[in-house]
């Protein structure tokens, strides 16, 4: 694969990223754990989606470094799969669940070459890991969210890739489909990929991943979940917000602490 999977599969290094001359990110230095379940967390306006964008380079960056696995991401992006947010894909473009996966599947099938049966059989292969077999035909704005949640889900596993970058992916999702998403990003761990997640849900944190990212525009604590799950780093990253929002978990996190 030309890189050493033993490498931090993600290195930032002073990442500064602006939009409109305020600054998204500041500074942000992080090290991704190899094989952890990460969930990237803090509150609207954190900079946690422009990270996931400045690493696939969807965005500027004003200064910093990003490698993934060692090197640079245009040598590395064949390993890296990408689930967006569901906001930021076009549900009106005409194609079908099936063909959304087999996009999946560019390396094996490589650029501007026709989609041939084996790679249809893949493609169904992957859409029936995620529950979506009997939809690989219809028209990805026919689905409903969480469907069309699962498809991106297939897409992403279709690449076999060692880091997953995910957007988001439980936001507005069915309970099926949540799950789906659970025991897909436990699977590829399990095998050695990481997962880095943006996520809201304080509430499901603990239960889901194993490490986290805090994030405020700059690097509030990273490290095993329940190392930086403390009200005090918590408390600095939301502020009073916090209270309002999520005042059970906030006091059972202080009992933690305690």
């Amino acid at each position: 694969m030309g890189y050493d999977k033993k490498t931090s599969p993600l290195t930032i290094q002073g990442l500064t990223v602006s939009y409109n001359n305020k600054p998204a990110l500041w500074e942000l230095d992080y090290e991704a754990p190899a094989g952890g379940l990460v969930a990237v967390l803090g509150p609207n306006g954190a900079g946690k989606s422009t990270m996931i964008k400045a690493i696939l380079g969807l965005v500027p960056r004003l200064s910093g470094e990003i490698k993934v696995f060692g090197q640079r991401y245009n040598k590395t992006q064949k390993n890296i799969a990408y689930v967006p947010q569901r906001s930021s894909v076009d549900w009106d473009f005409p194609i079908s669940a099936i063909e959304v996966v087999a996009m999946g599947l560019y390396r094996k099938i490589g650029w501007a070459r026709r989609v041939r049966k084996t790679h249809h059989a893949t493609a169904l292969h992957y859409l029936d890991k995620v529950q979506m077999r009997n939809y690989a035909y219809r028209q990805i704005g026919r689905l409903s969210g969480g469907q069309q949640q699962r498809v991106f889900l297939a897409r992403a596993l279709a690449q076999e890739a060692d880091l997953y970058l995910m957007d988001e992916p439980f936001a507005g999702v069915d309970a099926t489909t949540e799950q789906t998403i659970i025991d897909v990003m436990r699977e590829v761990t399990a095998k050695g990929a990481t997962v880095i997640c943006v996520h809201h849900d304080l509430q499901t944190v603990v239960n889901y991943f194993n490490y986290a990212l805090i994030l405020n525009v700059r690097v509030v604590a990273s490290g095993k979940i329940n190392k930086v799950l403390t009200k005090e780093n918590l408390e600095s990253a939301y502020g009073e917000s916090l209270a309002r929002a999520e005042p059970k978990f906030v006091d059972q996190i202080a009992i933690n602490d305690e």
